[in-house]
């Protein structure tokens, strides 16, 4: 008779987020050492940040390379830009 009349009010909350299983450090040495590899590191963190199969830890990483990749590709062209724009500007006096 100490129950209350509502069994809504007696459930615990419930937690609906997905949980990945945790990589190792092995696998985590393979992924920095094949990303790092030139151009299969580049076809690599395409695969694996954007397929529906990899862990999302590992998917989320692949996608932050890319976006450190496209920031040190664009700066590598603004700089090499400019020392060229100064090199001809140097010649031309």
């Amino acid at each position: 008779m100490n129950q209350p009349s509502n069994p809504l009010l007696n459930q615990q909350p419930q937690s609906f987020q997905q949980s990945a299983p945790v990589i190792g450090i092995g696998e985590w040495i393979v992924t920095v050492i094949v990303l790092n590899l030139p151009l299969i590191g580049l076809i690599m963190a395409c695969v694996w940040g954007f397929s529906s199969t990899t862990n999302p830890t590992k998917a989320n990483f692949c996608k932050a390379m890319l976006i450190f990749m496209l920031i040190v590709v664009v700066l590598y062209f603004v700089l090499i830009a400019a020392f060229v724009g100064g090199a001809a500007s140097m010649q031309a006096q």
